[in-house]
């Protein structure tokens, strides 16, 4: 990948921390925004719909809406230790062969993509410093729903993550890596969303986090 970015995402989450969050999945299942973006969706009724699920790590978002009922999943993540986790987690629960494994800078690879009636992005915007490309590139798949969770812009997050960002920055600095946080703009996220057709259907916070789901 010529993306430094997706360079820094594949050293940061390697197989230890991979292993970690399927230990954690297997043992709670999907928690906090996660569960609610899945319920959201869930609630619009998706059997038989197809997925594309963005930066998805373990893939948590692919099974338990796989368990619900869609009929087929492309995955794309710029970390290998979480496609190759996310695939064996599949094939365990007995999908394996329904689901596309894309390791990759998805911007890169969206043109290639064929649309889904779902597409998902579980805090993967605030992890990308083209929004504009992420954001309008995915969006532009979704056929009926859009669901992402990212960062509030309001001013105490600002502060807060702002603040981590800066000692993030320092830390990967530090370690030679090339992984940054981002925080981009509510306003700014949700024109290049409707800019491709697509209307905010349900919305939910929780501390620095927004559940949003568009529907086209």
């Amino acid at each position: 990948m010529d993306c430094c970015q997706c360079q820094g995402i594949e050293s940061v989450f390697d197989k230890k921390v991979a292993a970690k969050d399927l230990k954690k999945y297997r043992k709670k299942g999907p928690t906090g925004t996660t569960r609610a973006l899945i319920e959201a969706l869930k609630a619009e009724g998706i059997e038989g719909l197809t997925l594309i699920d963005i930066g998805g790590g373990i893939g948590v978002i692919q099974h338990e809406l796989m368990d619900a009922g869609v009929a087929s999943a492309t995955n794309v993540d710029a970390s290998s230790a979480y496609v190759e986790t996310a695939m064996e987690e599949a094939q365990r629960r007995g999908y394996g062969d329904r689901v596309t494994y894309n390791h990759g800078n998805f911007v890169e690879m969206a043109p290639e993509l064929a649309p889904a009636d779902i597409v998902t992005l579980d805090k993967v915007i605030c992890c990308y410093h083209d929004m504009d490309g992420l954001v309008g590139a995915s969006s532009k798949l979704a056929g009926k729903l859009y669901g992402v969770i990212y960062p509030r812009d309001t001013w105490w997050v600002k502060l807060a993550f702002r603040t981590m960002i800066s000692m993030a920055t320092l830390y990967f600095l530090i370690r030679r890596n090339p992984f940054r946080a981002y925080l981009h703009s509510t306003k700014a996220v949700d024109a290049v969303v409707r800019s491709n057709g697509l209307k905010r259907l349900s919305y939910k916070t929780s501390g620095i986090w927004q559940v949003v789901v568009y529907s086209r």
